[in-house]
């Protein structure tokens, strides 16, 4: 999958004006939603990527058929705030600043539950051999998004096939197990230890 594609048009043909719009390669610091939200009933498809946006997109919201968001270089962080856009279930935010996959992915996750395709290389929470990531750094990386997200069918550039799932599911249960368990047994030692020094000072009594 090349997330690009749709960014190679400056402009879009008048045949399919409403369906998809391109701003791609034209240094803007803000979203021209004065153009966008004229076709807030048809646009599909809005490239936005090669930029210097960092703003929260919250007017998008309105395009209610909108599917695919090309956000590709462009200066959004981990902290970015989408809009609520079931309709969307391809997203592309490759190179930008984001490098808190936590947070990142929660936000992906809860403001796009349709969400099929997700492509977030050159970031430095995405971790690879093109940023300087290792391959324990990458399956890691891969694994919890896809246990977070389980409907996505494309991460990156690469299919997500259920054994992904499976695998993904069973790390991070794992994962989440253990820090229950050292959680009980770290609270399990401070009750210890609180009754102890409950019971030293009563004998001192």
């Amino acid at each position: 999958m090349d997330p690009h594609t749709s960014g190679q048009a400056s402009q879009p043909s008048q045949a399919s004006s409403f369906q998809w719009l391109s701003f791609a390669y034209q240094g803007l610091t803000e979203i021209p939603y004065k153009t966008i939200l004229t076709q807030t009933d048809t646009l599909e498809v809005l490239d936005l990527s090669y930029n210097l946006l960092d703003e929260n997109p919250a007017l998008l919201s309105q395009l209610e058929k909108l599917s695919t968001l090309i956000l590709d270089c462009n200066n959004y962080t981990s902290h970015v705030k989408f809009p609520y856009m079931p309709s969307v279930t391809t997203v592309c935010i490759n190179k930008n600043k984001i490098n808190n996959l936590p947070v990142f992915v929660e936000e992906i996750r809860r403001k796009f539950p349709n969400i099929k395709i997700l492509s977030m290389m050159n970031n430095d929470a995405a971790p690879s051999y093109f940023n300087g990531g290792s391959l324990t750094q990458y399956k890691d990386y891969r694994q919890y998004v896809i246990s977070q997200i389980p409907g996505l069918e494309i991460l990156d550039d690469t299919e997500v096939l259920e054994k992904d799932r499976v695998q993904a599911r069973k790390t991070y249960r794992l994962h989440q197990s253990s820090h229950s368990s050292r959680k009980r047994k770290e609270d399990s030692s401070i009750k210890h230890t609180h009754m102890q020094k409950k019971s030293h000072s009563i004998f001192q009594q």
